[in-house]
């Protein structure tokens, strides 16, 4: 009896999985932003928002959940009903820094208590310096840095930011010693950078466009695995310091114990968006590389950026602010 009880429990669990899948998408769905319009994680969540519409047949309507580093969207998103009507974008701070980062208390546990669906863009990471400074390429800069050590200065937009722990790899990696100057915005940084109070900043290459094109900072080398279009003489800080490969990348999640029939159905959107040439000519333009993968891809990156950066925040004994 207990075993047939079990069975028919089991039955009508996939049953009703089956019928919320058939009935996914059946009105507008909401796509979670962390973080407040304009910045990187806003134009990722409009752009998929924008083109996944109608592949859908719904409105895919992007909303600013802002604070906790992204944290408030997500936790939102996690105690939603599980019928695909409800994600949220994620970046690689909210699953692989925040959770083992000292002095950072959660709400929910950002690798278990959301579903991941997938994997969907990365930004280039770029290493950029003063006009005034002397060296102009990778090579140069360590130099440089061997010979004052402490006394390069690097910015980063607070401790353990996506900058400070980037510029804490390229230490350790290189064996120098810079010293770390947090600001409380990346334009507060970019203006000491600029007038050369500040020496140089890793950071996402669309923040520093603007800059770029401006000649107030100078472009010195790629920290992401490759070159942007935009760049593509820039060369890789890989080629000098082959580890020193960075990745700043979103994902996709929804609720927890969202049907995988649910999520299969995000993926193929995803990746009819990923396909997309008028898209992919958008994300170049923005400084953004398309990532699109299922959720075995995204929890890849989880993994594998889990262990470097908890490595880097243990070793330069980071601590949250």
């Amino acid at each position: 009896m207990i075993r047939l009880t079990l069975a028919g429990a089991a039955l009508s669990l996939a049953l009703a999985g089956g019928a919320a899948a058939a009935d996914f998408p059946s009105r507008d769905i909401r796509f979670l932003c962390g973080f407040s319009a304009g910045g990187s994680c806003d134009l990722v969540s409009r752009m998929f928002a924008e083109k996944l519409g109608p592949i859908f047949g719904q409105n895919v309507v992007v909303e600013n959940k802002t604070g906790a580093s992204g944290m408030i969207a997500l936790t939102e998103v996690s105690r939603a009903a599980p019928d695909g009507h409800l994600v949220s974008l994620s970046t690689m701070a909210n699953h692989t820094v925040l959770p083992q980062m000292p002095g950072v208390k959660l709400a929910i546990d950002p690798n278990r208590d959301v579903t991941p669906i997938a994997s969907l863009a990365n930004v280039y990471n770029m290493l950029i310096a003063s006009p005034q400074s002397t060296f102009q390429t990778v090579p140069a800069l360590i130099e440089h840095a061997k010979a004052n050590p402490g006394k390069l200065t690097y910015a980063s937009v607070g401790n353990g930011s996506s900058q400070h722990l980037a510029g804490e790899l390229f230490q350790r990696l290189t064996g120098t010693q810079m010293l770390h100057v947090p600001y409380r915005g990346g334009a507060n940084a970019l203006v000491d950078i600029t007038a050369g109070r500040t020496d140089l900043m890793f950071g996402n290459m669309p923040e520093f466009l603007g800059q770029i094109e401006g000649k107030g900072v100078r472009p010195i080398a790629f920290g992401a695995p490759k070159q942007s279009p935009l760049f593509p003489d820039l060369p890789v800080a890989s080629a000098t310091v082959p580890d020193f490969k960075i990745g700043n990348w979103f994902g996709l999640v929804g609720p927890a114990k969202l049907p995988a029939d649910i999520v299969a159905k995000w993926t193929a959107a995803l990746d009819k968006v990923a396909a997309d040439p008028d898209f992919q000519a958008r994300m170049a333009k923005n400084g953004l590389e398309i990532i699109v993968g299922p959720p075995a891809r995204l929890q890849e990156l989880i993994a594998s950026d889990s262990a470097r950066w908890g490595e880097v925040i243990r070793g330069a004994n980071i601590r949250a602010e």
